[in-house]
């Protein structure tokens, strides 16, 4: 591996069989199948207190999530950390998540927030609306792109 690849971790959560809210797992998915140097792809249906540990190992950290009222196709910006007062054990915002990683693990991590545009939450099924779909494979191209260049500035 070349020395100037940053370590990324990029994080795809929300729930596939909610429809649309399944873009940031399916994000995940799509950029595993690229199997980019250091790289490494997880999702889940949420966040949770456990993921500081594992966002504590890298440079970079990108949450990717849906969105119903981001900009088309995605939003991408810089995460502040952000402690909260009280944790779930269910569900974790990202700049919480950022915050318990730098907190307990001293993770001077660069972390992002994407939001990919959705459109079609309501319902139950395992399928990404056809504008969904169109939006997360400019998100996969975008996301190749910062990696394979490291600019995350």
């Amino acid at each position: 591996m070349a020395e100037d690849v940053k370590q990324v971790l990029l994080f795809g959560y929300g729930n596939p069989g909610r429809l649309d809210d399944g873009l940031g797992p399916a994000l995940a998915e799509e950029v595993e199948k690229l199997s980019l140097p250091g790289v490494k792809v997880d999702s889940d249906y949420q966040l949770t207190v456990e993921d500081a540990a594992e966002v504590a190992k890298y440079e970079i950290v990108i949450f990717a999530d849906a969105s119903v009222n981001c900009a088309e196709p995605f939003e991408f910006k810089p995460l502040e950390s952000k402690a909260e007062l009280s944790f779930s054990s269910h569900s974790v915002e990202p700049g919480a998540v950022m915050a318990l990683a730098e907190e307990l693990f001293g993770c001077l991590a660069k972390c992002f927030i994407l939001g990919i545009r959705g459109y079609e939450f309501n319902e139950f099924g395992e399928r990404l609306s056809e504008k969904a779909r169109a939006n997360l494979l400019a998100t996969v191209g975008f996301i190749e792109n910062k990696i394979r260049t490291g600019n995350f500035d």
